[in-house]
């Protein structure tokens, strides 16, 4: 059975902290990073976390493996793990150590905790994805052992996941030590032979914490402009943007993260003209998403029509662009007639609602959909509220690379009022499908059902970026567009 493992735990690898600009402290080092967001963000409470909540959660509680930051899974209350050749059991050893209120660290507690984790994701599209997991069990020592229904390529993937972080009664045991100070959190590195880890002698010369704090985009990109935060994370298409060249930032200090997922529009109603998926399809077809990337200018951002792109592992490769090789004013004349045999008539313009975020990427969005639609005959009205529009944004990095992720992010089990049923039945059997032949053909299948229902307009790739100055060591761009704090406040390369 192969091993996989990294030869040293994380914190063996500290090297000396280079000098940093911004917030400093002469009795404790210190970092100041900022993630756009609300103070309120910053809770590593509850199962869907904002990105804000899934860092805090990150650094001040460990799963059984973590990312590192270049994304990668690496170690963590677990120092290695073994595959069986049949891909149906992951066996984990725990490291020597103990719990934060410092019970050790025993297979039985690490099995309830991790089954805690899975009991607490029932009903989410996370909860989905680890739907493969069939039984936790503890074996002897520190071992727990994880069976599987079928093989789950991604598996440490998932449990590398914010949200598996391991928990006893509430309480996390990460790398670094979270209190509120004020509108800040500040993150404490805590001694690595707490964690059962070796520690350098140096160590605590070299540690240092970091003050994080949410803010609005334009208030963090001004307190990093005036080297207030040495860092800002979080950011979005929406406020892209604001943190361009133009605005007097350094194109070096932009960061932006090579990320795949979902970027559309959810049909949140299907009540009047909606409930038809010709007229849902008409909307689609009406909106011109080379002209919204030229209008957005992001030269990361890959305009689609597909659900699952084409980068995905197990991209169904029978499935291209939609409505490729037709022209906009050939494909807005099809959309005016299909809303015509809705009932839908020029003379009587029908006013749908869109919810977006807030930011002038998100105006650029707005501006181009109310003009495509406007082409066929529908006017759109911007709203702040999700509960009353028919349309809203989805703007989500996935968390694995396989087509499963995108599949399970519209099932009815995940708590959706508007799915496909048709398209779950089609996932389920793609899933339990162990010839890969087949299983492509089944995930082809649930693709083309899910696009035929059109509940969800897809527009091309999500983008996230930071603003990270030269001197700021443990950082880097990743798949993921998630970055662990550990890294940055060891001062990792």
């Amino acid at each position: 059975m192969p091993i996989r493992r990294r030869l040293l735990p994380l914190l063996a690898l500290m090297a000396p902290l280079s000098a940093l600009v911004g917030c400093q402290d002469a009795a404790e080092p210190s970092i100041a990073v900022a993630i756009i967001g609300k103070p309120a963000d910053l809770s590593p409470l509850g199962i869907r976390l904002s990105p804000a909540g899934q860092m805090v959660r990150a650094a001040s509680a460990d799963g059984l493996v973590a990312f590192d930051a270049e994304g990668r899974v690496i170690p963590a209350l677990a120092d290695r793990w073994i595959v069986a050749d049949d891909g149906l059991s992951y066996i984990f050893r725990l490291r020597d150590g103990t719990w934060s209120d410092g019970t050790p660290l025993t297979g039985e507690s690490g099995r309830d905790a991790l089954q805690q984790a899975l009991d607490r994701l029932h009903g989410s599209a996370l909860g989905i994805d680890l739907s493969a997991i069939a039984d936790v069990r503890a074996m002897a020592g520190r071992v727990v052992e994880i069976r599987l229904h079928y093989p789950m390529p991604d598996l440490l993937d998932l449990l590398a996941q914010p949200e598996l972080a391991l928990l006893r009664k509430d309480r996390g045991t990460g790398t670094l030590q979270a209190k509120h100070d004020g509108p800040t959190l500040l993150l404490r590195p805590v001694p690595p032979d707490r964690l059962g880890l070796p520690q350098p002698e140096d160590w605590a010369k070299g540690k240092q914490s970091i003050r994080l704090k949410a803010l609005p985009a334009q208030q963090a990109i001004q307190q990093y402009k005036d080297g207030t935060v040495d860092a800002v994370f979080g950011g979005t298409i929406s406020d892209y943007a604001l943190a361009l060249p133009a605005s007097g930032l350094s194109r070096g200090d932009l960061r932006v993260d090579p990320v795949a997922g979902l970027f559309g529009l959810l049909i949140t109603s299907t009540t009047g003209p909606l409930g038809n998926p010709e007229t849902r399809e008409a909307l689609a077809m009406a909106i011109d998403r080379d002209a919204l990337a030229a209008d957005l200018g992001i030269r990361e951002w890959l305009p689609s029509s597909r659900i699952i792109p084409a980068s995905a592992t197990d991209s169904p490769a029978a499935i291209g662009e939609r409505w490729a090789g037709i022209d906009m004013a050939h494909r807005r004349a099809e959309a005016a007639a299909r809303l015509a045999r809705g009932k839908l008539r020029r003379s009587r313009l029908t006013i749908l609602t869109i919810a977006l975020p807030k930011g002038p990427g998100a105006d650029i969005i707005y501006a181009r959909i109310q003009s495509d639609l406007a082409a066929i005959g529908i006017s759109v009205q911007r709203v702040d509220n999700l509960a009353s529009a028919d349309l809203r944004l989805i703007d989500s990095v996935a968390r694995y690379g396989r087509a499963d992720w995108y599949l399970n992010q519209f099932a009815c089990a995940a708590g959706h009022s508007l799915c496909s049923p048709q398209t779950d039945a089609k996932v389920a059997l793609a899933r339990a499908e162990p010839q890969e032949a087949k299983r492509a053909a089944a995930l082809e299948d649930a693709e083309a059902a899910l696009t035929l229902s059109n509940l969800y307009i897809p527009l091309g790739s999500p983008i996230r970026w930071a603003l990270v100055r030269g001197k700021l060591s443990g950082f880097s761009v990743n798949v993921r567009g998630t970055h662990a704090l550990t890294p940055v406040s060891i001062g990792l390369k």
